[in-house]
């Protein structure tokens, strides 16, 4: 006779025995472990490099023409660098004198140079041998124009009738003196005297007034130079007190710059000018001002002739120039030539340093002005790397 058991679904829904677990994760173990190699050996291997330094493959290089690479570097053979001219110097950081850049402009030299003005109004009549033309060598005392004064019709006629009445004066005079001469034995002397010295008074009178009718005043070079500023024309009616002639000595022009820091006067060890990018002059420091100027101080700079040629640079009156103070402050940097910095897209200040025989990196640096010609890295470079100094604006344009 068969006998059923009843049905117990909650039975079926109990976990399994604890040994039969144990067995089931004592093989996906090792299974765990092989696929873990597996991955292990798929992935790549890869080192923590020291801080500063960069231990990781360039990229590779496709072909052997210059090109721009992945990481911004640029790969550049041997061939392309000489014919883009680069040369690179070994940067080597030391203390170098803290520069400030001032605005500056080229003045007149008050003892060296001088301007011609009309102390009358009237007509410029040029002398015998025409007047000046710029760039003219003139001497001092050199005739450069006359004026001819302006007069209306009423003050000629006045003059003119004034002339008239000395005239008559003169005759009248003249008459009377020859009949106190005629008369010399009973006339006291001091009388004749007299009558002489108003017949003289009168003459004098009429010579002066007659020559104030043709009376010209004449323009004279003050100093010896060069003509910087001409504006005389032939028959050109001018102004009192306008200015016609500005004479400058080339060798003796002076550069003055503003500064808003009154104790920088007291720092300057040297200074020097940049008139254009690459350009510099050497300046000597005359002086500051004790009285602002457009809210700053003035401070004067006189320029030197060159140390090889001993000739005087070529600078204009007014022309704009940038005045690099360098003072008795120091900064740590490594100095290079200003035309080693270059502007990356992104706008940044950078150098490019040679990694390679053919691999140039580019580097973003902060700096300061050292003179006209140099700045002072302070920041971007090491010691002993390899800065590019010449064909840099080449080598930022390979791509």
């Amino acid at each position: 006779m068969t006998r059923f058991l009843p049905h117990r679904p909650h039975l079926s829904r109990l976990p399994a025995p604890l040994s039969r677990r144990r067995r089931a994760r004592g093989a996906a173990a090792p299974l765990a472990a092989l696929l873990a190699l597996a991955l292990a050996a798929l992935l790549p291997v890869t080192t923590q490099a020291h801080e500063g330094h960069d231990d990781a493959p360039p990229p590779a290089v496709r072909g052997d023409a210059p090109q721009r690479l992945p990481d911004g570097s640029v790969f550049l053979p041997k061939p392309s660098q000489r014919q883009l001219g680069l040369r690179t110097v070994v940067a080597q950081p030391s203390a170098q004198p803290q520069s400030v850049e001032l605005p500056g402009r080229v003045v007149l030299d008050p003892s060296t140079g001088g301007r011609v003005q009309a102390m009358i109004a009237g007509r410029i009549e040029p002398p015998a041998g025409g007047l000046p033309a710029l760039g003219e060598k003139v001497r001092r005392g050199q005739l450069l124009a006359a004026i001819h004064p302006s007069a209306s019709a009423l003050e000629l006629g006045n003059q003119a009738a004034q002339a008239a009445d000395f005239r008559a004066q003169l005759k009248v005079a003249e008459k009377r003196l020859a009949r106190l001469q005629s008369l010399e034995a009973t006339v006291a002397r001091k009388d004749i005297e007299q009558a002489e010295a108003e017949v003289q008074s009168l003459k004098d009178r009429l010579a002066t007034l007659s020559g104030s009718l043709r009376y010209h005043e004449e323009l004279r070079a003050p100093v010896a130079g060069v003509v910087a500023t001409a504006n005389a024309i032939a028959g050109q009616v001018v102004d009192a007190r306008e200015t016609l002639f500005e004479i400058v000595d080339p060798a003796g022009l002076r550069i003055e710059a503003l500064t808003f820091d009154p104790r920088l006067a007291a720092r300057i060890a040297t200074a020097s000018a940049s008139p254009a990018p690459g350009e510099s002059l050497a300046l000597r420091f005359v002086g500051a001002g004790r009285a602002l100027r457009e809210q700053a101080v003035p401070l004067q700079f006189r320029v030197d002739a060159g140390p090889e040629t001993g000739t005087a640079p070529v600078l204009a009156l007014g022309q704009t120039v940038t005045v690099l103070a360098q003072t008795r402050d120091t900064v740590t940097g490594a100095p290079v030539p200003a035309a080693a910095l270059v502007k990356n897209p992104a706008n940044q200040d950078v150098v490019w340093v040679k990694t390679g025989a053919e691999r140039f990196v580019p580097r973003p640096v902060r700096f300061v002005p050292l003179d006209g010609a140099r700045v002072t890295l302070t920041d971007g470079v090491a010691a002993g790397e390899r800065v590019v100094v010449q064909g840099a604006t080449l080598l930022n344009q390979v791509r």
